[in-house]
């Protein structure tokens, strides 16, 4: 059965940090793939730095290419709003019985992570894996459940550092695949903060 690792974000834009880790899990873990799971709007974030989720989704397809070790999912744009992890995981799972789904969690989320809908089901029935997080101590232990921590390097990159460095006129092209930050510029996207 191939393992999938499920990469939630809202990839505002996606940037090699985001690259870099899913990277990792394919290559030093058992998932076979990664899938970008691109979140619609959060009622908790800030509406006007947010871009489209058709454009966000579009900067994912962009910057994994054909790559057969990633693929972009727009599942929850299809789902009812607003979008809990429990729903994507059970639509998930009855959709592709075939694969066994697998959440990738930054230590941030990890820490909040009593707080999202139905989590002791999460962790009944699906493994978590767990990524470093600047600033984040990671705390398996709290929970019951298949958690794996995984050493993954650390990335200091973030998605609001490069809005509001384009949005400063900043050369952040390195930051992020090329097309993407070509897509960006001739998009205009971020430049109005």
């Amino acid at each position: 059965m191939k393992r999938i690792g499920l990469f939630f974000g809202s990839f505002n834009p996606i940037h090699i940090g985001h690259l870099a880790i899913a990277n990792y899990f394919v290559s030093f873990t058992d998932l076979h793939q990664v899938w970008f799971v691109v979140s619609p709007q959060n009622p908790l974030k800030e509406k006007q730095s947010l871009l489209a989720d058709y454009h966000r989704l579009q900067l994912v397809d962009i910057a994994i290419g054909d790559s057969p070790l990633f693929r972009s999912s727009k599942i929850e744009f299809e789902l009812p709003k607003p979008s809990y992890t429990i729903h994507t995981l059970s639509y998930l799972s009855e959709k592709y019985p075939e694969y066994e789904f697998v959440l990738l969690l930054g230590a941030d989320n990890l820490q909040s992570f009593h707080k999202w809908k139905n989590y002791t089901v999460i962790l009944e029935n699906y493994e978590l894996m767990v990524y470093p997080r600047p600033g984040y101590e990671v705390n398996s232990t709290s929970f019951q459940g298949k958690i794996q921590v995984i050493q993954a390097p650390l990335m200091e990159i973030s998605s609001s550092f490069i809005r509001q460095a384009i949005g400063e006129g900043k050369d952040v092209r390195f930051f992020m695949p090329k097309a993407v930050a070509d897509y960006i510029d001739e998009m205009n996207f971020y430049k109005n903060h």
